[in-house]
């Protein structure tokens, strides 16, 4: 096997080190690895591993200062090791957990490597059309099934606060703006939002959920050769939560043009072979056997913003040169037209 590692500058660790860390804990585990970094991974930097014992897929925290309780990996792998083991949610096989700074440098987990694929574009555009719409199927099953899973049963009881889930991530996010601004600028339309959203809140909430945060096509692998869902990926926002803000935040996609972040917003959807936004909804309602989803409105607002912070963020990271991905910029050109939309719609509801 070919000793050749492909890392991005400033993201390489001890190949060796980790090698003999998985030699002792991981069991059968041979070397030599093969090290790939993926392009994507906007927060946690993520790497296959190619090795003789099979092919895995290992994420870290980024190296450098971090913001504290972000780029939580060990939270990534509770959930998934909780939902692999009890469930028949799809995820990717949690290997082993490290902690200890010591051996690569900073915290991160190895889970099994799956061998499918990775949409990227909503529209769906190299796929038939015959498939797109059972690929929507799928994955809107997917998230239906997560969000009717029994948390207390699967040992994820603490996971999260099941009370107040919005409420605390507006402040969240209202913060983390604020704590951005400097670097990232201010924006008018967000600061709108900030002082909008604890007004407009529902009265109540529904019942508490896993959420899984950043639940989105580029976030899913599926078979190559048929529409089935094989793994849900990227854990690092999921908590016990509101499911109807996580469905909300999944549904967006139909609200935002294509930018840096992909969208649906004005494609024909019916030529393309996609089902209609509230053909979505429906089929939401349908598997988690509900006649509908209130407060939808508020709902799609909060998560506009919520997306417009994360893209502030990322355009943080951006001016200190600490971003991740090299989408990074396209990511932070995002914040304004979110912000736009995020407010548009929430005068208009």
């Amino acid at each position: 096997m070919t000793s050749t590692h492909e890392f991005r500058p400033g993201f390489e660790f001890d190949v060796e080190a980790l090698t003999e860390y998985l030699r002792v804990v991981v069991p059968n585990f041979v070397g030599p690895i093969r090290v790939r970094q993926f392009p994507g991974g906007q927060s946690n930097p993520t790497y296959r591993l190619d090795t003789p014992a099979g092919d895995f897929v290992l994420r870290r925290k980024p190296p450098g200062v971090l913001i504290p309780s972000a780029h939580a990996v060990e939270r990534e792998y509770r959930v998934m090791h909780a939902l692999a083991t009890h469930t028949e949610v799809p995820v990717p096989r949690p290997v082993v957990s490290c902690e200890d700074p010591t051996v690569i440098g900073t915290a991160f987990f190895v889970m099994q490597h799956l061998d499918g694929r990775i949409l990227w574009d909503p529209a769906l555009p190299e796929l038939p059309l015959a498939r797109r719409r059972p690929l929507y199927d799928a994955m809107i099953a997917g998230l239906a099934a997560l969000h009717a899973v029994d948390y207390v049963a699967i040992g994820l009881t603490d996971f999260g606060r099941p009370e107040g889930y919005v409420a605390r991530q507006v402040s969240r996010w209202s913060k983390q703006y604020a704590n951005d601004s400097a670097e990232a600028g201010r924006v008018a339309d967000m600061e709108k939002l900030i002082d909008w959203l604890p007004k407009k809140a529902p009265v109540g909430e529904p019942a508490a959920a896993i959420v899984h945060g950043d639940y989105r096509i580029d976030n899913l692998i599926f078979d190559h050769a048929s529409t089935r869902l094989l793994g849900i990926l990227d854990w690092e926002l999921s908590t016990i939560g509101n499911p109807i803000a996580d469905f909300a935040y999944h549904l967006m996609a139909y609200r935002i043009a294509s930018g840096g972040v992909r969208g649906l917003a004005g494609i024909d959807l019916v030529a393309q072979g996609l089902p209609r936004e509230a053909e979505y909804v429906a089929a939401y309602c349908a598997h988690r056997g509900i006649d509908h989803v209130p407060d939808l409105e508020y709902y799609l607002v909060f998560c506009m913003f919520r997306l417009a912070a994360i893209c502030h963020g990322i355009r943080g990271r951006v001016e200190r040169g600490t971003a991740v991905s090299p989408e990074a910029k396209k990511y932070a050109a995002q914040v304004e037209p979110l912000a736009q939309l995020a407010l548009g719609t929430a005068l208009r509801s």
